[in-house]
């Protein structure tokens, strides 16, 4: 299991409270999974995160399945929602 970093970018950053935390996992949908179940059940985390597209170690995730994504001890995952504005 890796320990690993979540950074939150605008609205996702609102929704968890945090700019970042630290959470133990093996892949990124374990990492996700972990940041939700840490909120109350009325958190609005769990919805940004499923319109949020991400970066682990700066590398774009893409469309790739998140319970495909390996995680390195020290990874840094960016989680980065839908920007608006013009």
């Amino acid at each position: 299991m890796a320990r690993v970093t979540i950074r939150y970018w605008a609205a996702a950053k609102e929704a968890a409270g945090v700019p970042e935390e630290t959470f133990d996992a093996v892949t990124l949908s374990d990492a996700l999974n972990a940041a939700v179940a840490s909120r109350k059940p009325d958190s609005r985390l769990a919805a940004v995160l499923l319109r949020s597209s991400f970066l682990v170690n700066a590398d774009p995730v893409g469309r790739t399945a998140k319970e495909s994504i390996m995680l390195d001890d020290g990874a840094m995952i960016e989680v980065l929602p839908p920007f608006a504005g013009g």
